[in-house]
């Protein structure tokens, strides 16, 4: 198993890339913006996504998204094939991933929006701080990728401050002054935040009805 910056030699993978992401929203049963192969080879073409490769068979993948004119990055669509799951494999590619945005992007701050209690605690070891929505990009072509998602609803009804995900930050200019007050992930802390907000809006969308 290799982990590489991948270019336009792994192109070929494209189209698999996006329907393992679309699958696994499907089994799911979560909200993920849709991928298409094209824009997923221009990542690779511009050394802005890794691959992980069993020889020659895709194994997993992510990308990096720029906004707000680079002040902004985001480690998008990670993916595990499922004949490699539950071998540690993801929790390796966003480590990847994340240090291959902090060379490219050293004065950029990575951010990531999530309703997955694993993502949340592989963001949590690299030094992601949980952050409102408003300390995010107002990069407006972020947020319409959203509009995939089964819960882009919610988003709009908030005008963008909040939503069933996650918002997770890197700040560079912080993180070493507060390495030493990191605290270890709770997985009880974390569960607890996503049931009050789905409680949230579950309980708003009976009002409405």
């Amino acid at each position: 198993m290799k982990i590489v910056i991948a270019d336009k030699s792994h192109s070929i993978y494209a189209e698999l890339i996006c329907e393992t992401i679309a699958e696994a929203a499907k089994v799911r049963g979560t909200g993920i913006a849709k991928r298409q192969p094209e824009y997923i080879i221009t990542k690779m073409e511009n050394g802005n996504a890794v691959i992980a490769l069993d020889g020659d068979k895709f194994a997993g993948f992510c990308y990096i998204e720029a906004w707000s004119h680079g002040k902004f990055v985001a480690n998008s669509g990670l993916i595990v094939h499922p004949d490699f799951r539950n071998l540690g494999l993801a929790k390796q590619i966003k480590k990847v991933i994340f240090n291959h945005s902090r060379t490219k992007f050293p004065d950029s701050k990575v951010f990531s929006i999530t309703t997955g209690l694993a993502v949340m605690k592989m963001n949590s070891e690299l030094g992601y701080k949980p952050v409102t929505f408003s300390e995010l990009t107002d990069d407006q072509s972020f947020w319409k990728g959203c509009q995939t998602c089964k819960n882009f609803d919610v988003l709009t009804r908030t005008e963008q401050k909040m939503c069933l995900c996650t918002g997770m930050l890197y700040d560079p200019s912080k993180a070493e002054a507060s390495k030493a007050k990191t605290r270890p992930y709770d997985k009880k802390v974390w569960t607890r935040l996503k049931l009050i907000k789905q409680n949230m809006f579950l309980i708003k969308n009976k009002k409405d009805e």
